[in-house]
């Protein structure tokens, strides 16, 4: 078990140093942003001393290298926007994201497990199609497009929630649903397969030949070995719900860190944008990392091998 955790952790590794190869010479396509941050009428003179000061006036492979020396220490530069330090603006950002996405993530779990479970177990009923039909339309409905409509009708129209910002529970309700929608279709769907395939085993009918209760058997045996393969998708969903707050950040006007990046971008503010990747990519790597030690949980024969 313990190989297995450092050979996992040495991959993670290799993961985000290869992001933070991509991230640092992608934005850089494009050129230094110095036409940004200087007046039209700086002279020659005053970009190349303002090229100078930023660095942007040395081979790309010696920026990269310098770059790396200072992040290994936590240091990821000045926003050139903000002169702040731009780790420091990530991690303040960070809270109002996390605090989106979990609320998101918990939202999805309560209602797609008890849909799938049911779903599962009354197969061919009235539930089992409607949990479909509520996966199909999940799925279907871009995030954007969601975000739009539920402004536009609890807001506009009803005035029931308040549109953008960040100011009590409220303003968290229209944006968990927004994100949360194409998760709960997901882990409804692949819940309700794995439920389906598992209880037509041969253990269930031997369990229930036993005479074991249906509840004991769909919770303490079919879920269990159910949840392995819906484990992988909850976590791969965590990444995908913290890549979908950027857009739903900018919708909804929440002050989060996908706000912030999105902001970044736009004024090519390259400490900001680095240190926002950076940090999504170390903590998407440390979710998955988590999962693969859950499944050891799961499954006692994955922690024998």
């Amino acid at each position: 078990m313990l190989g297995y955790v450092v050979s996992r952790l040495l991959y993670a590794l290799a993961v985000v140093f290869g992001v933070s190869v991509a991230v640092f010479f992608l934005i850089r396509i494009g050129g230094d942003p110095s036409a940004l941050f200087l007046p039209p009428e700086a002279s020659l003179e005053q970009i190349a001393e303002f090229r100078h000061a930023m660095g942007f006036d040395r081979p790309v492979i010696v920026q990269y290298f310098e770059f790396l020396a200072r992040a290994v220490h936590g240091d990821f530069g000045q926003s050139m926007r903000y002169q702040q330090p731009a780790m420091q603006l990530v991690l303040e950002r960070m809270p109002a994201t996390l605090q989106l996405s979990g609320t998101a993530l918990a939202l999805s779990l309560v209602i797609a497990v008890p849909l799938a479970i049911t779903a599962a177990t009354h197969r061919g009923t009235v539930v089992d199609r409607a949990g479909l039909v509520i996966s199909l339309i999940g799925q279907s409905f871009p995030t954007f497009w969601l975000a739009i409509m539920l402004i536009l009708i609890f807001s506009e129209k009803l005035h029931w929630l308040p549109p953008s910002g960040r100011d009590g529970c409220q303003t968290l309700v229209m944006p968990s649903i927004a994100l949360a929608a194409y998760s709960t279709a997901i882990i409804t769907r692949l819940l309700r397969s794995s439920m389906i395939e598992v209880l037509q085993s041969d253990y269930v009918r031997t369990a229930r030949g036993k005479g074991l209760a249906d509840g004991q058997i769909v919770f303490k045996h079919a879920l269990r070995n159910a949840a392995i393969p819906t484990l992988t998708v909850i976590g791969l969903q965590v990444g995908a719900l913290l890549g979908g707050a950027v857009i739903t950040e900018e919708i909804f006007a929440y002050p989060g860190v996908g706000r912030l990046a999105i902001q970044a971008i736009a004024n090519r503010d390259f400490t900001v944008i680095q240190a926002f990747v950076l940090l999504m990519a170390v903590l998407i790597v440390t979710i998955n990392l988590a999962v693969d030690l859950c499944y050891g949980l799961l499954d006692p024969r994955l922690r024998k091998g």
